[in-house]
């Protein structure tokens, strides 16, 4: 069992929420739901049931239909289980309740009914086919579960960010032989990823086509998923086109580009369902940066980026974007060329969206009119928007946050660029390597 961050977050929930409501861990699939939950409940309850609805018997699944009548409900659960319920010291475990809708419609009622504490685990938990029906419990303390971050994937292969964060708190530059060893640790965690079956394989393998299997796995569980959501295909043509498109360096995500056919007005439905999948992360335009982030989002335009990077190399690879063989020497020996900078833009993704933190971009018309200006992410802290800008090598060049921090000066507050380079800056704009983009969120 790996270390997760989440584990102190279902602290907190124990110990200010439960009994008053029950905690939902939500994420995509494969992100490690389960096993927190489980390892959770073996280390602070007496004891636990654990029901999966993606495996379970026709004698359990009959249990619930006694659900409305709690004492006959406890009775059956623990014995068919063989477990013994203690009040207010045990736990039961709805994993994957997406799958039985009219159990997560019940958490009301035996929360209410205060024996004992509730955990839901759930994928593709708003799709409208699992909540049709049945009214969602408003007794959920929800807790968002993504891959490991790069300080979780540390921890695993035996290291620790502690000092790092000094160094950052400090403003320390870390010096060039540590950052080029950071910087290659950071690479291996954008190629492992923070799936934590794919982790498992890189340390008990040290080899990426151990890795990629697994990888590939997960990438064909996803389509199969999508496939049952949508058989069009389209949906499933939506995700797997997200490395191409941002390869393409275009300005927004192009669904007809996507599935190679005309836009139908069941596109956007089946984007939200996709969003709602957590397998992919929106990342909106705003129109009026000066004005409001959320409130002048574009709801047409946006790019898509996957919520782990270690998954998007293998599926760039999987469709046309060369071996993930070459990828990976290209990673690990530090010659990844500038075109494949987007790979940096889709980790920082993944670190602002961990944070919970929608995503922001915004581009503009240069005087000429001929090319557009980009600041990859805004961000908003303390009343002031927060340009991030993210390059996988040159930091030379700026001139698109440059033009956006003058443009709006009277709102913007701290300015920052993340690449490979060393912590720097360049007047107001801050130069940080990508690595430390967690603790900048930390202090935002």
């Amino acid at each position: 069992m790996f270390r997760r961050k989440v584990y102190d977050e279902l602290m907190k929930w124990k110990s200010e929420y439960a009994g008053r409501c029950a905690c939902l861990l939500e994420g995509a699939r494969r992100v490690g739901k389960s096993t927190i939950a489980e390892n959770f409940a073996k280390k602070e309850y007496d004891s636990y049931i654990k029901i999966d609805f993606a495996d379970i018997t026709p004698e359990l699944l009959d249990v619930f239909n006694d659900i409305a009548k709690p004492d006959l409900f406890f009775l059956r659960l623990q014995t068919e289980t063989g477990i013994t319920l203690k009040k207010r010291k045990s736990v039961i475990i709805f994993d994957e309740v997406q799958l039985n809708p009219k159990a997560r419609q019940a958490i009301k009622y035996l929360v209410a009914d205060g024996r004992y504490d509730y955990i839901e685990t759930g994928s593709l938990i708003s799709i409208r086919k699992n909540v049709k029906d049945i009214v969602i419990p408003s007794e959920e303390h929800k807790i968002k579960v993504f891959p490991m971050d790069f300080e979780e994937f540390s921890w695993a292969t035996g290291k620790d960010l502690e000092p790092l964060r000094e160094f950052f708190k400090a403003g320390i530059a870390a010096g060039n032989g540590l950052n080029r060893s950071l910087m290659r640790d950071f690479r291996i965690y954008m190629a492992v990823g923070g799936m934590p079956q794919a982790v498992d394989a890189y340390i008990k393998y040290n080899n990426f086509a151990k890795v990629d299997e697994v990888k590939r796995d997960i990438i064909a569980l996803y389509i199969d998923d999508l496939k049952k959501l949508d058989p069009s295909g389209r949906l499933s043509a939506i995700y797997s086109a997200v490395p191409s498109q941002l390869s393409l360096k275009r300005k927004r995500f192009t669904v007809t580009a996507a599935t190679g056919k005309q836009k139908t007005s069941k596109d956007a439905e089946r984007l939200f369902e996709l969003i709602d999948s957590k397998m992919v992360l929106p990342c909106w335009h705003v129109k009026n940066p000066g004005t409001s982030l959320s409130l002048t989002r574009e709801i047409e335009r946006f790019k898509l980026y996957l919520s782990d990077t270690g998954l998007f190399i293998t599926l760039m690879a999987d469709t046309g974007g060369g071996s993930t063989d070459e990828i990976y020497k290209k990673f690990l020996g530090d010659k990844l060329p500038a075109d494949l900078g987007y790979l940096y833009e889709n980790a920082a993704a993944q670190i602002i969206a961990s944070f919970g933190k929608e995503l922001y971009y915004h581009t503009w018309k240069k005087e000429s009119g001929c090319h557009s200006y980009e600041v990859d992410f805004l961000l908003y802290s303390g009343g002031k928007i927060v340009p991030v800008e993210v390059k996988s090598s040159d930091t030379g060049r700026h001139e698109s946050i440059d033009k956006f921090a003058a443009k709006y000066s009277r709102y913007v507050g701290k300015q920052y660029l993340f690449s490979q380079k060393d912590v720097s800056n360049d007047g107001q704009l801050q130069f940080k390597p990508v690595y430390m983009l967690p603790f900048v969120m930390e202090n935002l």
